[in-house]
């Protein structure tokens, strides 16, 4: 399969890079880590390079914080092998250079073998662990030449991909065959998995990293807006909102004023491109209205509070008196629900949440969250906003589903040290140059 792969893959590149540049030019977007994703291999990788490495790839945020405990603990337990991580996106390069150290994180290769190689004999991997899905096969391919173990951990297979994958299965099974172990989310994800190629004895249920992300801690930006709003005034939070969804919150938070007049909502929409859009649409609306960009610490009351920022939603989570999570009101597979759930808040979602659907279905079976539709919305809110058992109730369902859902990390651990110990010596071909 890796000619004719190779060839359409570079084919796509080629078809559709007008596109890209027409992005670089007008948004910037793609120009970050161009030479990184084309195979140079930057200096500040080098400084840490003794002997073999781990090398962790998160494509995103999402990932990048769910594999974040789990790299803390295998630098502390694995010291003489460096722990690399790549990324795909700017955002979870950013996150990642924050938490782990610029000298640690590079932008992840295009799936060309003059692409990999150079990252491959650089980095000389004793183990590659792929957060989630990511199953590029030049990269696999060559990885598995290269004489390093690969782990999948945290994997999922999600209701929207999994026909896909399934009409690829003649083809996924040989770069699936090359790697050593799959840790899936949940025993749904392992019969995916298996479904679409993975060699069965390979596939474990280890449970979601997610569920073990730490809460974020105060930040100044939360510690202002405590002070901007009275403690007796409530705080709507409404985060990672898509196209669609912020007309009908802002419609539903307009009734909701008519009962709370000093009502907060905190507005954040998931994707910073739309958040002059949503800002527009917010300043039609007629309410009061602040943006975050150029907010000075002001008083809020009455108004929407619109976070036209990237990384600060998680600890804004902390102040809300109710939180709805976002891309579930109309059909884009919903958000991560973890967030506010760590703070024991409650919590409310739309129909469509089949990105997240073990996660939705562990909280709904504990009524740890309210869902809802388009038209419900208002009177969810409403009752959510006037009761405070039921909010107490959901909230403290929450913790507890979170408490329960421990141990993660622990499994993947135990399964990756397995994997060290069993390791390939590095292939002649692949030494360091």
């Amino acid at each position: 399969m890796s000619p004719l792969y190779t060839a359409a893959y570079a084919l796509l590149l080629i078809l559709t890079s007008p596109f890209w540049l027409l992005q670089m030019l007008r948004k910037g977007k793609y120009r970050a880590g161009l030479a990184e994703r084309l195979g140079r291999v930057p200096r500040r990788l080098q400084t840490a390079l003794k002997g073999q490495s781990i090398w962790v790839h998160a494509v995103s945020v999402g990932e990048v914080l769910a594999v974040a405990g789990l790299i803390r603990e295998l630098r502390s337990r694995y010291p003489e092998l460096p722990v690399f991580i790549s990324t795909t996106t700017l955002a979870g390069q950013k996150l990642a250079r924050e938490r782990f150290g610029e000298q640690s994180v590079f932008y992840f290769p295009l799936d060309l073998g003059f692409a990999i190689r150079p990252y491959l004999q650089a980095l000389r991997p004793k183990m590659i662990v792929i957060a989630e899905t990511e199953f590029w096969p030049n990269f696999i391919r060559l990885a598995h030449e290269s004489g390093a173990s690969i782990a999948v951990v945290n994997s999922r297979i999600s209701d929207r991909s999994f026909p896909g994958y399934k009409r690829f299965t003649r083809w996924l099974r040989p770069v699936l065959g090359s790697i050593d172990i799959f840790l899936a989310q949940s025993a749904t994800d392992r019969e995916r998995l298996i479904a679409i190629g993975a060699p069965p004895e390979r596939v474990q249920v280890s449970g979601n990293l997610k569920f073990e992300i730490a809460a974020p801690k105060e930040t100044s930006l939360t510690i202002e807006l405590r002070r901007a709003i009275s403690a007796t005034t409530p705080v709507l939070v409404c985060g990672s909102t898509v196209e669609g969804e912020e007309e009908i919150l802002l419609h539903a938070f307009q009734q909701v004023l008519r009962q709370w007049p000093h009502i907060v909502m905190v507005l954040a929409p998931r994707h910073p491109e739309r958040f002059e859009s949503v800002a527009q649409l917010v300043d039609a609306s007629g309410m009061s209205f602040w943006r975050r960009s150029g907010w000075r610490g002001a008083p809020l009351a009455g108004g929407v509070f619109l976070l036209d920022s990237i990384g600060e939603l998680a600890s804004i989570y902390s102040l809300a008196t109710a939180a709805f999570v976002g891309g579930s009101l109309v059909p884009r597979g919903g958000h991560n629900i973890l967030e506010p759930a760590q703070f024991g808040q409650a919590i409310v979602v739309g129909p469509h949440t089949e990105n997240f659907r073990e996660i939705i279905q562990i909280f709904s079976a504990a009524g740890a969250v309210q869902i809802t539709t388009q038209k419900d919305i208002t009177e969810v809110l409403s009752r959510l906003l006037h009761d405070i058992s039921l909010r107490e109730q959901l909230g403290s369902s929450a913790r507890r589903v979170m408490q329960a859902n421990q141990g993660s990390t622990a499994r993947t651990l135990k399964a990756l040290g397995a994997l060290l110990v069993s390791a390939r010596p590095a292939a002649p071909e692949w030494a360091a140059r």
